[in-house]
């Protein structure tokens, strides 16, 4: 709660003759003049209080934070720098996703040029998967304790890395390099997906701190659709021409290279730890806590014994484990259906994701303006459920552009659902690092991820694509009674809004009292509603 803010509330409610002064009466007996005195005393200490207050600019938001317990007043301020790195973050963030996809979206294209199985292009995407699991937790542990600017420099460094080792595997004898470099990806992914929660609590204020988290995954995603369009494009399959098909080829990864590059360095000029002044009262609670007293491992158990979130774990994992299966067989899943539609195979993709940014933002807009977490993640649960079912009973109806439109509400929802369960996940673990509580929650998408796409995968091959489609259906129905039992508790809306009871009282006392106030004792009440004892 902002010191000054209290004052100027009490003397404005006081100017427009709305304070209930409530006089006590003892037997009988009016309170004499001095009595009064008393009063008028601390009215007037009151007013000296503030017009000390309204020597400092503060701005309608809020200027000030006022730490519980402390009697410093820390002030709070946003800065244009934030953007520059939400825009950093999200564009090396594409650049690793691109390099995600683009091997599955032409696997036929690759599985001919490296002449290897299409399993074996398949696990260059799965890769991403299987490295993040084991490295959450170094990760997360290097973001908590080393800062932001390291972990997104390991991110940068190592995208930029693994795009040059790929750029020396075009030979149809250096599977094992390609693999190599996507391995590294991979594990620069670990230093990306986790970030977005982070970036935006740290910098971003409370009001458009949700809109931020989505932004930064709305990167992930766009890298993720151009993943889906560009490859077919630059990468013909010209199966008649292998020198032809490996110019292409090389073209696309020193392309990529090139681009990492400039980002990587963008990245050493740009990221911060966090800004000079912290953007949120929350933000100001948590610089008070002492770097010695935060212990990374009770952070772990502390989230471990957090039943909501560990609700959440699962059935964010059932919903992004889901997404990431689907991307990953949407093109054997059309080439199934429809023969020779390979470069609509990625059109369709690319509709899926571009649609799931449009609800990535939606979403966060919507978050940032009603705060009403539980409620919009429940809703983007079963609408997911229901454009998993239409997409799963049109893919078979020889109609491609029906295919496309079901693909398209499939992905506003689905990958829309993405930055709602980080920001969800934050609230309700307030005040334990975003990173770890986000970090989690990817680890989790990347389990179920693998085991999905390696369980459809199969059902797709010995059955048909209806019925690996119908095993995700199920699960995301489970997925929906497991996120109507998470509690919905919104720790870190509560101390931005500073209607957190004990924060409240805290601060009240300790702003209010630096002076003798005559007996006058001043109660404000949670709500702040118009009625003011004295």
């Amino acid at each position: 709660m902002v010191a000054g803010e209290l004052v100027q509330e009490h003397l404005r409610l006081d100017n427009a003759s709305e304070i209930d002064i409530k006089t006590p009466v003892h037997n009988g007996v009016v309170p004499t003049g001095d009595q009064y005195s008393d009063l008028t005393n601390g009215a007037a200490h009151l007013a000296e209080l503030d017009s000390k207050a309204l020597e400092q600019e503060i701005p309608p938001d809020e200027k000030q934070a006022m730490l519980p317990g402390d009697e410093k007043c820390i002030e709070t301020k946003l800065f244009w720098r934030r953007f520059a790195v939400l825009a950093v973050f999200s564009l090396y963030s594409l650049v690793n996703a691109f390099q995600w996809i683009q091997y599955s979206i032409i696997t036929n294209i690759f599985a001919h040029f490296y002449n290897v199985s299409s399993d074996k292009i398949d696990w260059l995407s799965i890769v991403y998967m299987v490295a993040y699991v084991p490295l959450i937790f170094p990760a997360t542990w290097l973001l908590d304790k080393k800062g932001l600017k390291l972990t997104a420099l390991m991110g940068a460094g190592l995208n930029c890395v693994g795009a040059w080792v790929k750029c020396a595997s075009v030979r149809p004898d250096l599977f094992g390099v390609t693999m190599t470099g996507q391995i590294i990806c991979s594990v620069a992914q670990v230093f990306i997906l986790g970030l977005p929660s982070r970036i935006a609590s740290v910098w971003f204020g409370p009001k458009e701190v949700s809109t931020a988290c989505a932004t930064a995954v709305l990167g992930n995603q766009l890298g993720v659709a151009i993943g889906f369009l560009l490859p077919p494009v630059l990468v013909p399959n010209t199966v008649e021409d292998i020198e032809l098909m490996g110019h292409n080829i090389s073209v696309m990864f020193y392309g990529t290279a090139v681009v990492s590059t400039a980002l990587f360095i963008l990245t050493v000029i740009v990221m911060e730890d966090r800004p000079p002044l912290p953007p949120s009262q929350a933000q100001a609670v948590l610089l008070d806590c002492a770097p010695e007293d935060y212990s990374y491992r009770q952070s772990i158990i502390n989230l471990f014994k957090n039943k909501p979130f560990i609700l959440l774990l699962i059935s964010y994992g059932i919903m992004t484990g889901s997404f990431y299966s689907v991307s990953t067989l949407l093109n054997q899943m059309i080439m199934a259906c429809y023969e020779n539609q390979g470069l609509n195979a990625g059109r369709i993709g690319l509709t899926l994701v571009v649609a799931g940014m449009v609800g990535s933002i939606i979403c966060g807009l919507w978050l940032d303006h009603t705060k009403t977490y539980k409620m919009t993640t429940l809703i983007v649960y079963i609408l997911s459920f229901i454009g998993m079912v239409l997409f799963s009973f049109t893919l078979n109806l020889n109609r491609i552009y029906l295919v496309f439109f079901t693909a398209g509400v499939l992905g506003f929802f689905m990958t829309g659902y993405l930055p709602l369960g980080f920001e969800f996940g934050v609230e309700i673990t307030y005040p334990e690092s975003e990173g770890t509580s986000s970090g989690l929650l990817n680890a989790f998408a990347q389990i179920f991820g693998i085991l999905f796409t390696l369980i459809q995968g199969k059902l797709t091959t010995n059955y048909r694509p209806l019925a690996g489609n119908l095993f995700l259906c199920v699960w995301i129905f489970l997925g929906i009674f497991l996120t109507a039992l998470i509690k919905s508790e919104l720790k870190r809306n509560n101390v931005n809004m500073g209607i957190d009871s004990k924060t409240l009282q805290a601060v009240t006392t300790k702003c209010l009292s630096d002076k003798p106030t005559n007996g006058a004792k001043m109660e404000t009440s949670v709500s702040f509603s118009q009625e003011t004892s004295l």
